[in-house]
């Protein structure tokens, strides 16, 4: 069932969203100190049962010069126009195995995925903590960790993080002279649009379902969390209501799509309680770029699945066949 609005007033759905007047110095304060923070990536070769492909343990220096891990998938046989796919994890999870990530790296693309600062307890495992939390009280999940002061939030050392592992990925020597592109799914689909934005040189980004956009929409049209982490936290803290909003506004992912102008591909399921298709759309019809945006009209979060992984093959063939680099 529909869970939102209807398709058309979703394509015509361009909120005002609250934007901070310091927006751009704070996040140029905040890749200006982990630049400063930062030491060189280290890519250590395991062994798996994987063949087609090198595979690398990344390590590399995010918030805080905080160490991050990864893998790096390299494919033997690269496509005839290749790219580094940097990829970004839903909410919850983390870098698992590297047999969980075969797809992009069998397709010929080198394949960086990050791992999630302090998760991976929820449905994949993860393998980096995060020692810039100051511990302060918060619900349950991550969407209130230090939600008292953007510089203290969680969001802003993960969207930190994102920006820095595309840095890494093209330090790398198999990215040399490659197109790099973003993409992942819900929260991972969120990081995908701010490092489109925070990040130099990419190329494309394909957000998928993406998570915290209009999230003061979010917490007004579905109860299912993440989104219900704020709602709860606000319902306990009511005299903070207004200082997590202004919080929130610095990770609204609007905001840093209204920036990103690299091409994009978007995804929705109108059927989607967690991330709302009104918050997705608000990004959508937000973002500077050139833009397309896969409806699936019967399909929660979940978004298009296999289907769509083919449409996304599509829109990076197309796009990187007009790329001169």
């Amino acid at each position: 069932m529909l869970t939102d609005l209807p398709l058309a007033e979703l394509r015509r759905y361009v909120p005002e969203v609250a934007e901070p007047a310091d927006f751009d110095s704070f996040w140029s304060d905040q890749l200006d100190a982990a630049r400063a923070d930062a030491w060189a990536p280290e890519f250590t070769p395991v062994s798996t049962a994987i063949r087609y492909a090198a595979v690398f343990d990344v390590t590399f220096s995010g918030f805080a010069g905080d160490a991050v891990k990864g893998w790096l998938l390299v494919p033997h046989e690269r496509a005839p126009r290749s790219a580094v796919v940097v990829e970004f994890i839903g909410y919850g999870g983390g870098r698992g195995d590297p047999l969980d990530w075969l797809p992009w790296s069998s397709a010929g693309y080198v394949h960086l995925v990050m791992d999630t600062r302090g998760q991976g307890g929820a449905w994949r495992g993860a393998d980096t903590p995060d020692p810039s939390d100051g511990g302060a009280p918060s619900t349950p999940g991550f969407m209130t960790r230090g939600i008292a002061d953007p510089r203290t939030y969680y969001y802003t050392r993960l969207f930190t993080d994102a920006a820095c592992a595309v840095e890494a990925a093209l330090s790398h020597p198999a990215a040399a002279g490659l197109p790099l592109v973003t993409t992942g799914g819900s929260q991972g689909g969120g990081l995908a649009i701010a490092a489109a934005h925070l990040a130099p040189g990419v190329r494309a980004a394909m957000p998928d379902v993406p998570f915290l956009a209009h999230p003061r929409r979010g917490t007004e049209v579905t109860n299912t969390r993440p989104y219900a982490e704020l709602s709860e936290y606000c319902a306990v803290h009511s005299d903070q209501v207004e200082t997590v909003f202004r919080t929130l506004s610095y990770v609204d992912v609007v905001n840093h799509a209204k920036r990103a102008r690299a091409p994009a591909l978007f995804s929705a399921g109108l059927a989607d309680d967690v991330t709302p298709p009104s918050t997705i759309f608000a990004a959508f019809n937000h973002y500077a770029g050139p833009k397309d945006i896969a409806v699936y009209e019967f399909n929660g979060h979940e978004g298009g699945g296999t289907l769509h992984l083919r449409a996304k093959l599509d829109f990076l063939a197309a796009t990187l066949s007009g790329d001169t680099r």
